[in-house]
Parts: C-alpha cells; structure tokens; sequence
C-alpha cells in the first residue's frame, strides 16, 4: 500500500473530538470538514488508525480520483485502476457509496457500475471473476461521488470502527461507543481526574469507555478482522508489531462506579466490561440512581437519561429529571456533574444553572451534553 490520503470519517457532531484524538496521536491534519478529517498515511498509519481511534467510523485509504459525468464515463475510469494488484486472490468484494449527482437516482447503480469495473479488469487480467456481496467482512471498495468528482478508496475498516466491539449484551438503546467516547473527551475525562460516576449505566458503554480510556487500552485491540487485512500486500506481522507497540495499563487510579436500578441492566454491563477486560476496573451495583455511592474528592458525574421520545413520557419524566438535580445537589459536591439529553424542556426540571452545552447528534435526534459544576456547601 502506497502512501496516499487517509479520509477518517466519523458522525458529524463528533468531528472536534475526532480531531483531537487525531492530533493527540502525532497526525497532521492535512483537512478538516464535518464529517471527519484527512490525513497522510500507508500501512503503518492505516493500522495504528484503525486500532486506537475511539471516536470515527472508518480509515478510507484513496485509491485514485478523477472526474466523470456519466456512469459510464466512471466505469471507464475506474476499469483503468490495476485492481489485480490490489486484490488478494479469492476475496470477496462489497462496494459502498456515497453519490450525490444529477446522474446516479440510486445509489445502489453505482455501486454496481463500479462493481463491474473491478470485476472485468480482474477477469481480463487474472482469468477469474471475484465473488461479490453487501458483507464488509472481507474487501471493502467505497465510492464517493459529488457532482463530477469521484474519489476511490479502500474502507480499511470494514466493518465500521464507531463500535468497539465488546457489546454483546445491548440493552434498551444503547449510547454507541464512539458518542459515549465523544462525551468523555468533551468531558476531559482521564485517569487523573478523580472518580467516574455513571448512574443509570444501562449496558454499561459510558462506564466501559471510560476505564479503557483511562488503562489507554486501544478499542481495537481485541478485533480480529479489519478492511486492511484484505488487501493485497497485507503483513500479519506487521499488525502483530503494531499490536505489540500497544502501552496501557492492568490497574487504574480512577475509582470507577456504574449503577442501575435494573438487574438485568446491570448483568449486561458486568458481561459487556468482561468482554472488554475492564470488569476489575468497574464497581458495579443494582440501586436507584439516588442511592449511588460518590465517593468524596474530585470527579465526573455521568447520566445518560430517557428524553421522552414517545407520545406522554415527557410528563412522566419530568420528576426524574427534578431527581437527578436534587441528586447532584445534595450528593455531587466539589464534582462536575453531566446529562446527556436530546429534550431541552425536560433539562430545565434538573433546576441547576449549566456551565456549557455541547452539541451532538444521536442517530438522527438532536442531544446536548450539559456541564454543571457543583459546588460543596454554598457558593461564595
């Protein structure tokens, strides 16, 4: 693999936080847009992405770009690109996309265009037409064509990288990896800041995320298959090096705390923390919210409550909200506390002046992270 552009997408609201990871990695960002930035890189940076990025979607490595008019004009172009010298023998090929012009109406057209450019030059040039499929667990070719402009990559990702792959046991609607890594970067979270409090932990993700942000344990390091190891010229060994140059931690200082009234929620986040081999970092307990031990000192207090997104629970909830403030303020002295809440109105229950707000987007409904400093005693 040559060295080429690396795109490095993630989900809009996540782009500053992807940014920083980014920088706080040694990369130069070469540009930077809504949905992730661009950086410089082969098989080394492709690998070291892949493994320790906590807040993208997927590591497109370029390919080649040209321009074209017509779906025609861009199977043309796309068949002149040496796919036998790309593609390992007996890989099974899935083409994504992105198209945004007046030629294409479904994009699925132009995966098939681009489908057939590969899969001719490989029969014209090896004598074998590769297999094909939507799966992205082997090959992953992606298009990205806006008006004229089209840019080939390779997904090295494959399956996408917003999930680190240690949630086997979801329960409810659970906040993805990525967001609740997100949160905690917003947050400053590190091993350094005192004791992490995550009542209402659900299947445990903010809890999880942040004992292996504060071990320095890569999300990736437990992944078996990337989009990287089919394509030719792939070295085992070199992932192996890369694995090994891995430093994080066994123990943390961190006291970190989950809790849940639901014992079911609560067997879902102890699993999903085993499977992430945090379990020892976590202290997990079954009690309402309101009874959660925070231990004295500085910290992060962490909720991630329902917003109501169904027709009369926003009534029910409110009184949940007016809880988590009376919480925060009888219980979270000398902490900084946080709600994660795609309902504005219901925040204004919690009663508590906010320091920031820091928007994001979960799925398609409109969140803010709410930062309250909370004092012990009154404020001078």
């Amino acid at each position: 693999m040559r060295r080429s552009k690396l795109v490095i997408n993630c989900q809009p609201s996540l782009s500053p936080f992807l940014k920083k990871e980014v920088q706080d990695l040694g990369y130069r960002i070469l540009k930077a847009e809504k949905n992730g930035v661009t950086v410089e890189g082969g098989w080394q940076e492709v690998m070291h992405l892949n493994l320790n990025l906590r807040t993208a979607s997927r590591v497109l490595w370029l390919i080649k770009s040209f321009e074209a008019n017509h779906p025609d004009k861009m199977y043309e172009e796309a068949k002149k690109i040496p796919w036998q010298k790309l593609l390992p023998k007996g890989t099974k090929i899935s083409v994504q996309s992105y198209v945004k012009n007046d030629f294409i109406r479904d994009g699925r057209f132009a995966n098939l265009k681009l489908k057939d450019a590969i899969v001719d030059r490989m029969q014209e040039e090896t004598g074998v037409r590769p297999d094909s499929g939507n799966q992205k667990d082997q090959t992953v070719v992606y298009l990205f064509w806006h008006l004229n402009k089209v840019h080939v990559y390779f997904d090295t990702s494959g399956e996408t990288i917003t999930k680190h792959g240690y949630r086997k046991l979801p329960f409810k609607a659970p906040m993805l990896e990525s967001l609740a890594s997100a949160c905690l970067i917003s947050a400053g979270w590190n091993d350094k800041k005192g004791a992490f409090i995550n009542p209402m932990c659900g299947s445990g993700t903010l809890a999880i995320e942040a004992a292996l942000m504060a071990a320095g344990i890569p999300p990736g390091l437990h992944r078996n298959n990337f989009g990287f190891m089919h394509i030719e010229g792939y070295d085992p060994s070199l992932w192996k090096e890369t694995l090994a140059k891995a430093e994080y931690k066994d123990r943390i200082k961190s006291s970190i705390i989950a809790t849940d009234w639901n014992g079911d929620a609560i067997e879902a986040a102890r699993a999903n923390a085993r499977t992430a081999g945090v379990e020892k970092m976590i202290d997990f307990d079954k009690v309402p919210f309101q009874e959660t031990f925070v231990p004295s000192g500085p910290g992060i207090v962490m909720l991630n409550p329902e917003y109501g997104e169904r027709l009369g629970e926003e009534s029910m909830l409110k009184s949940v909200y007016k809880d988590i403030g009376d919480f925060f303020k009888q219980s979270c002295g000398g902490k900084m506390g946080y709600i994660f809440t795609g309902n504005s109105s219901l925040a204004k229950s919690i009663g508590l002046r906010t320091k920031t707000r820091t928007e994001f987007m979960n799925a398609r409904i409109e969140c803010r992270l709410l930062e309250y400093e909370l004092y012990s005693g009154s404020r001078r």
